[in-house]
């Protein structure tokens, strides 16, 4: 199981540090895809690298009695870094907001359907800048889950808060922006 192969390969990695290779392998298309979409296509490329590099840095400390799986401990540190620019992604989600078209910034997706990418085109204004208005903990918790695929345990391993704490960022980030998605909706009617 890939998720108990994690713990062991950080730990032969102390010893032998080109072992860390199959955890990097194993987990920077997450990781990066994540950082893509939280922060663009060029910071993503050096908070992944920077990503790995502290988790190489840091391989020795990490915890296998919380966790087998490195995926909550890697996105932990990807969170982390984030934060390092949230004055700028707080910006670059305004600007989106502004935006009259949000097309350019959606992935081309060839298996997605037109009418779903012409729904997120119109959206994307909406979402970003109610994205934009969240309390920074409710928008990394939101997401973790949405976009990185973590589920609440490992949202809260990630962030370092308990699973209720997860829970509750959820539900108050989840009704925020559906209450500024609906005040949107209403406003464009």
């Amino acid at each position: 199981m890939a998720a108990e192969a994690d713990a062991a390969i950080l730990a032969a990695s102390v010893s032998d540090p080109q072992a860390f290779a199959a955890v990097f392998e194993r987990h920077f298309t997450a990781i990066h895809r994540w950082l893509h979409r939280r922060v663009g296509a060029p910071l993503a490329e050096d908070l992944a690298a920077e990503t790995f590099t502290r988790a190489f840095d840091r391989r020795d400390r990490f915890d296998a009695r919380i966790s087998q799986d490195a995926r909550p401990w890697l996105f932990g540190i990807a969170a982390n870094l984030v934060h390092d620019h949230r004055r700028s992604e707080l910006r670059r989600l305004r600007a989106l907001a502004r935006a009259e078209r949000w097309e350019a910034v959606i992935e081309s997706d060839p298996s997605a359907g037109a009418v779903a990418r012409a729904d997120a085109a119109a959206l994307g204004p909406a979402v970003a800048a109610a994205l934009a208005d969240l309390r920074a903990p409710e928008r990394d918790a939101l997401l973790l889950v949405a976009w990185a695929g973590l589920d609440y345990e490992e949202v809260a391993r990630a962030t370092g808060v308990p699973i209720g704490t997860v829970r509750s960022r959820l539900h108050r980030a989840r009704g925020r922006l559906r209450a500024a998605l609906g005040e949107s909706e209403e406003r464009d009617r």
